[in-house]
């Protein structure tokens, strides 16, 4: 079970994220939807220690942080934390000057010090798994964004974490190449991945969830399974947003 508890952000005068709790259940996917500024990625950031939280507590399987003013993280449960988290970003952010293959086994042979052979055996089946294996030794100038966050994703699971974090994995894409990325989530959902999401694309969230958190002004305003919370939802700020983006057709959700 990884449980977020009372999680408080600020920059400046700034509240971000105002006392979240949330709980994530193991082999399953929670999306986190909700207007720019609501805080859904800071709460990424905050769960794998980008951004540290002024308050509250984090608990990944038997790892617990609790954060409080002015106290520093030690620093093993900062690696431990990040070990336990993979992370794909909006925008890949992939080693432009390393080929594909070099990418997803940079973390396992600096990070984790696997010999060589096993670090390249591990990338190569996970390049498989997201459909790149024929690109092992292309650069990322070379491919298609799509092509580039499927790789994110490879690079993101390559250690086997225990949460995996997606921030807007598809919003920088054009809907066919949304299209690539989704059907390498899906497989991983079906897979048994944890995943925590943050997206504005709601036919993403409703056809891979099996809970969506709906935030707004940093607060967790409903939460509930996708049929309910996408195509029901009870809150009229949640309503509201929904029905923004689907131009009032909820039908059109897959759930």
């Amino acid at each position: 079970m990884i449980r977020l508890s009372g999680i408080r952000k600020t920059f400046g005068t700034n509240t971000v994220l105002n006392g979240v709790d949330l709980t994530i259940a193991e082999g399953r996917v929670t999306a986190l939807i909700g207007p720019s500024g609501g805080g859904k990625s800071t709460l990424l950031r905050c769960v794998n220690l980008l951004e540290v939280p002024e308050s509250g507590r984090l608990e990944l399987g038997d790892l617990a942080v609790t954060f409080e003013p002015g106290r520093r993280l030690v620093q093993r449960d900062v690696l431990a934390v990040r070990r336990s988290t993979g992370m794909v970003f909006q925008n890949f952010q992939l080693f432009p000057h390393r080929s594909v293959v070099d990418n997803v086994q940079e973390g396992l042979l600096t990070v984790l010090k696997w010999p060589a052979e096993k670090a390249r055996a591990r990338a190569e089946e996970l390049l498989g798994l997201v459909g790149m294996a024929e690109k092992a030794n292309a650069y990322p100038a070379t491919l298609s964004g799509g092509q580039q966050q499927r790789v994110a994703i490879a690079r993101a699971i390559a250690a086997s974490p225990k949460l995996l974090l997606c921030d807007e994995p598809t919003s920088a894409l054009d809907p066919e190449l949304a299209t690539e990325v989704v059907e390498v989530l899906s497989k991983l959902a079906e897979g048994g991945m944890t995943m925590l999401m943050a997206t504005h694309d709601l036919r993403l969230a409703g056809r891979i969830s099996h809970h969506v958190a709906f935030l707004q002004g940093g607060d967790i305003v409903e939460e509930g399974p996708p049929e309910a919370v996408l195509r029901a939802p009870s809150d009229p700020r949640t309503s509201r947003f929904v029905r923004t983006l689907t131009g009032g057709d909820t039908a059109s959700i897959p759930v």
